[in-house]
């Protein structure tokens, strides 16, 4: 029996609908998710979550076990929204707190009629929008999945001209690809709400950084997804946020419970606003570019063939005949890494596999070149 790939884990499970092909000839499962791949592994690639949680901050959060037995206080509430708003130069109102970022993504069926998502990309946005009953235009890049290519002289030519929400990674989920602040911005539109996912933005490093994130644009044609879930390793707790125009964040959240956000999940989002984004954000910043720099170096070495990358994960293809296989193979041995069939757009040549230490890469090298000269010989 293989380890860890047992089914759909996100949203499109739920709506059961997403592996007949569709017009596009994608037949994936848009409700994977590589904490499918990711449970009992040895080794792990595919999940992107940075190491453990810090110390420090699971200290602090257990300061508030405590508190388990009230609710959630709006005033916490209001504190770490206007500690995030300060960070991005924007007011407390600006803010939006989410158990998740998969949280926002299944309220924007609340804010559309007509959504596009340029893929490849994070699917749960689009599993969210389809599991609601709304139609989604897909809009595929090609390698090297830049967005030049819907980006006309005359604006976003590969965008329906009547999508008022289009929904983009940056950097993107799975290619890595960190897009220009221009290019993101000149996805706008009339009528037309863009939307960024900004889950991996923390430790792009500070140069590239600049000339990317639009967390700061204050624009109502700009929402931005913020997640706190991977940098911090804060998966289990579900940490992120929103940020955008008052007026929009009101009609995104309008038909949420009362009390979406707990308090345990308040204070490991106070903990990173007031401690973890100065000296801890840079020490993983650069951790992650070291770690980064080294792994494609090596897995260039072996053969490999890997994308450039701007995020805390790569896109790879290895150098076997059959790469499921090989993936199968691995998940048997204990080494996960994420599948991409199931991104519309790629196929099961690539693999995701999440930046690790020397070790994890000398153990996927060396399996894989096993695995390469048993298929070699067959």
């Amino acid at each position: 029996m293989e380890m860890g790939d047992g089914g759909a884990s996100g949203t499109a499970a739920a709506a059961g609908a997403h592996h007949a092909a569709d017009a596009d000839g994608f037949a994936g499962d848009l409700g994977y998710h590589g904490d499918v791949a990711a449970r009992g592994a040895l080794v792990d690639f595919a999940v992107n979550v940075r190491g453990t949680t810090p110390r420090w901050l699971l200290d602090g959060l257990g300061g508030h076990l405590n508190e388990l037995s009230a609710y959630p206080d709006p005033m916490l509430d209001r504190r770490v929204r206007k500690l995030i708003a300060a960070r991005h130069g924007r007011t407390a109102d600006e803010v939006l707190l989410l158990a998740g970022v998969a949280e926002g993504f299944a309220l924007l069926p609340h804010i559309c009629r007509r959504p596009a998502v340029i893929h490849p990309q994070f699917t749960e946005p689009e599993a969210a929008m389809r599991a609601a009953g709304v139609d989604v235009d897909r809009v595929i890049l090609r390698r090297p999945w830049d967005l030049r290519q819907v980006l006309g002289e005359g604006g976003d030519a590969g965008v329906p001209a009547d999508a008022d929400v289009v929904v983009v990674g940056n950097p993107t989920n799975p290619t890595s690809v960190l897009h220009s602040r221009e290019e993101i911005l000149a996805l706008r539109g009339p009528g037309r709400i863009v939307v960024v996912d900004e889950a991996f933005m923390d430790v792009v490093p500070a140069d590239e950084y600049a000339g990317a994130e639009v967390a700061s644009v204050r624009d109502p044609g700009v929402l931005v997804f913020r997640s706190l879930t991977k940098t911090w390793a804060l998966a289990g707790l579900r940490c992120g946020y929103a940020l955008g125009a008052p007026e929009v964040l009101a009609k995104l959240a309008a038909r949420r419970p009362a009390w979406p956000v707990g308090t345990l999940q308040l204070h490991a989002m106070r903990l990173v606003a007031e401690h973890g984004m100065g000296r801890p954000l840079e020490v993983e910043r650069a951790d992650t570019v070291r770690e980064r720099t080294a792994m494609v170096g090596a897995l260039v070495d072996a053969g490999w063939d890997v994308e450039p990358a701007a995020g805390p994960f790569v896109l790879a293809r290895p150098p076997v005949e059959d790469p499921e296989a090989a993936r199968l193979t691995l998940a048997n041995r204990g080494v996960a890494v994420r599948r991409c069939d199931t991104f519309p757009g790629l196929g099961p040549s690539w693999w995701r596999l999440a930046v690790r230490g020397e070790t994890d890469v000398g153990t996927l090298v060396g399996e894989v070149a096993r695995i390469a000269v048993v298929q070699s010989e067959r």
